[in-house]
């Protein structure tokens, strides 16, 4: 098989044995896959697999050894000279080529069906648009690929783009408030969130390595004070019983107590910001459902107040990650959307709430309703942002192919060119902004830390 669709092939098995194929006739090397293959598809690793690519004459040789070898690991084998194409891979990958399906149960029949699906469609002249990419996606998820690949493969081979194809420098939220200066004194002062850009009307103040919050006053910002606060920034921290305790002293409103618990995936407490906004503090612990999760978080640098910066935070409190959460009607809309539309990956999940990653720190979490903190509401009073590479790419890419509605027909320009950005909105009525900043004596600290997270 070509090296451009080693996609196919298992990265172990060329891992082991690319090295030493000199050593090893094709015929056993390609039955060693055949082994390799089927012990992952036995494992349920795997819902399907593929063998590599044959002429029909070696695959008479071929067949006869490797069902024997599939045999050995409880798989069956199918033999396929019409391998469906579509938008996963090279039209030509396996064109004039046999290929064997290794599979158990009705997965056989699950291909088939695939394969006549695409064929009505095309009979019916049909087969195009989001349809097409419905028959790639599925060919994918029975290849037992991540959403995050099948991004990537329909990348390589058409036009099809997600927003983190463009470069992801940071999470950023947007909050609205009447009283600016308050709001800034707390989160700077009673948190001590680094403030590292002042633009009057708006606080651009950094949470983590690469999360920031941007404080903006709500008489000149996208939103009113008065629509519902629906949204909670989750602050992560190993330091939940330090932070509560000062909190307490320091008299923040508290609307849930912490009461840890032992076994749980997590722990926490919520907490009131001075106008309403509800702020988790929360840790995550080692549990099955954060096996993704807790690496990642492993390895984020827990950030602590600036010493340059009035505050009254004991010495050595700080957070490592955000997660911020917003609430729906119906998940597995909005699931599909970040995923296929966004590019993000899911790192962890509760059932009724998915958590997924948009940077090193920044987290988005989708929470059902019905068991969230918030109800789902027409109009929020926040902006779900991310700070991108190629602000001008992405634009281009939503004008031309509307995967969401735009806000605006074109890219806003900041005072002084300071920063550009547009926004659209999330099938759930978010409004996401996409940013981009440029050099400019107000942002000298924020494109400092811009440059460190992108190393």
């Amino acid at each position: 098989m070509a090296l451009r669709s080693t996609s196919l092939i298992v990265l172990f098995i060329i891992a082991g044995c690319a090295g030493n194929k000199e050593k090893v006739d094709e015929k056993s090397y390609r039955l060693g896959a055949i082994g390799a293959f089927g012990e992952a598809v036995n494992a349920g690793v795997k819902q399907l697999a593929l063998s590599a690519t044959l002429s029909h004459e070696e695959m008479n040789d071929f067949l006869p050894e490797a069902e024997k070898v599939a045999a050995k690991n409880n798989v069956l084998l199918h033999r396929e000279t019409d391998l469906i194409t579509t938008d996963l891979f090279p039209e030509d990958i396996a064109k004039g080529k046999e290929v064997l399906l290794i599979y158990q149960g009705t997965t056989k029949d699950q291909y088939l069906q695939l394969k006549a699906d695409k064929a009505a469609l095309v009979a019916a002249g049909k087969y195009s648009g989001k349809e097409r990419m419905e028959i790639a996606r599925r060919f994918g998820r029975m290849l037992s690929y991540s959403p995050h690949k099948i991004n990537q493969l329909l990348a390589e081979n058409t036009s099809f783009r997600t927003m983190n194809d463009f470069g992801i420098e940071a999470t950023n939220l947007f909050l609205y408030y009447k009283d600016l200066d308050k709001a800034t004194k707390f989160y700077t002062e009673t948190l001590g969130l680094e403030l590292l850009s002042d633009y009057t009307m708006a606080k651009i103040l950094r949470v983590t390595s690469d999360s920031y919050l941007i404080l903006v006053d709500a008489t000149k910002g996208m939103h009113t004070a008065d629509e519902p606060k629906t949204v909670a920034l989750a602050l992560l921290t190993n330091q939940l019983g330090d932070w509560y305790n000062y909190l307490k002293k320091e008299g923040v409103k508290i609307k849930y107590e912490y009461k840890p618990k032992e076994g749980g995936a997590h722990d926490g407490f919520v907490a009131i910001d001075p106008e309403g906004y509800l702020l988790e503090f929360e840790t995550f612990r080692q549990h099955p459902e954060n096996e993704l999760f807790i690496p990642q978080l492993n390895t984020a640098k827990t950030i602590t107040p600036p010493v340059t910066q009035k505050n009254t935070v004991p010495e050595g409190l700080g957070f490592n990650a955000t997660i911020t959460w917003l609430y729906y009607k119906d998940l597995p809309p909005m699931e599909e959307f970040y995923e296929q539309t966004l590019g993000l990956s899911l790192i962890a999940d509760q059932g009724w709430a998915k958590i997924y990653q948009s940077s090193n720190s920044g987290y988005i979490g989708l929470v059902d309703e019905k068991r969230g903190m918030h109800n789902h509401t027409e109009k929020k009073a926040v902006n779900v942002s991310f700070i991108l590479k190629d602000l001008d790419g992405w634009f281009k890419y939503v004008s031309e192919n509307k995967p969401f509605e735009l806000r605006s027909n074109e890219i806003g320009i900041g005072p002084e060119n300071k920063y550009r950005a547009f926004v659209g909105f999330d099938p759930g009525g978010y409004y996401m902004e996409f940013d981009t900043f440029y050099e400019h004596p107000d942002n000298e600290k924020l494109m400092k830390y811009l440059s460190e997270s992108g190393q």
